[in-house]
């Protein structure tokens, strides 16, 4: 979701879930700074990672119900069955804020299914219909491009689906593209919910592609393209899963990339980890980028018509795809 109006602080979040259910724990008992001192960066391509950004952003504004949407659901699912035959397609409908019904599909990819320590790595493929952070206000009701915003995050699993075809890892890996993140209502349409949000990651965290399913932490990567992007240990992530997340920043530093992964503790946000945590119980975290110098603390150009592949770089992309496929391949 990742509204600014939708920033709180940390204790509110924790009194808020607390009535709900106690954070989840996750099962990883490793040592994170011990793990970061013997691990191998894995190998990453950005330009990879960069490329699978624009063949997204070239179909079009992907909202959900238009033709760019459709075209680039078949572009992903073809994609990923070229690294693994285990690619299932969850299609639900989904109520939006005015009432639209909005047909969206999450698309999951799996890799060495029959093992069962599994770890999960998401990102929304939608992008959002409307521009209303545009400093233009005629863009207000005009579709984005979604480069950072759910481009980038999608870009980088990507690759690491790709490079999980060259050298499987050890463990379970499911690739999440959750669909409806972006279509809540516009921020000057008089009202504003929190679960008209992150449609994609209600459905699945209430309906997983397996009955059941588990795993022992997820990633959930978000803004995660722009030029010297920081990320932050926010709010939500620390509550939930804060050993994951320190394990992750551990290895992001070791390998060369603290200056992306900041230790400073910030607000917590509504995002698709937020249902991952309360309703699927799978100890999440979001990697996104934090701005202090704008207004909503995001990307400069975040919900605007300059969210687009200028904005893209592919030092970022390199610093958070290789940190997140090493987390992955230091599991045993």
């Amino acid at each position: 979701m990742k509204n600014f109006l939708f920033l709180i602080t940390v204790a509110a979040l924790a009194v808020f879930v607390s009535c709900k259910q106690k954070p989840a724990q996750t099962t990883d008992n490793t040592d994170a700074s011990e793990t970061a001192k013997t691990i191998k960066p894995a190998d990453f391509n950005s330009d990879s990672a960069y490329f699978f950004i624009n063949e997204q952003v070239k179909f079009g504004p992907r909202v959900p119900n238009s033709t760019a949407h459709s075209k680039c659901a078949a572009w992903l699912e073809s994609t990923l069955k070229k690294y693994t035959p285990n690619v299932v397609i969850q299609p639900f409908t989904a109520k939006a804020y005015d009432g639209t019904t909005l047909n969206c599909k999450n698309i999951i990819a799996s890799f060495n299914p029959k093992s069962t320590i599994r770890v999960l790595l998401c990102a929304h493929w939608d992008s959002r219909p409307y521009a209303d952070n545009d400093p233009d206000s005629a863009y207000h009701r005009t579709p984005i491009d979604g480069a950072n915003d759910g481009g980038s995050g999608v870009g980088v699993l990507l690759e690491i689906a790709r490079q999980l075809k060259i050298s499987p890892a050890a463990i379970g890996i499911d690739i999440l593209l959750l669909d409806g993140e972006d279509y809540g209502a516009p921020q000057d349409a008089g009202f504003m919910g929190s679960d008209d949000w992150a449609l994609g990651s209600q459905y699945w965290s209430r309906y997983p592609h397996v009955p059941s399913y588990s795993a022992r932490y997820g990633i959930l990567l978000d803004m995660v393209g722009a030029e010297n992007a920081v990320f932050t240990m926010e709010g939500t992530s620390m509550y939930y899963a804060p050993d994951v997340a320190q394990k992750v920043w551990n290895i992001g530093a070791s390998i060369g990339y603290s200056d992306y992964f900041s230790t400073e503790r910030t607000n917590a946000i509504t995002d698709d980890h937020v249902y991952i945590n309360q309703l699927r119980q799978v100890p999440t975290i979001d990697i996104i980028q934090h701005d202090p110098s704008t207004t909503s603390g995001f990307y400069q150009h975040w919900h605007t018509m300059k969210d687009n592949m200028k904005g893209i770089s592919k030092p970022t992309l390199m610093a958070v795809g290789q940190t997140v496929l090493t987390v992955v391949r230091s599991e045993k």
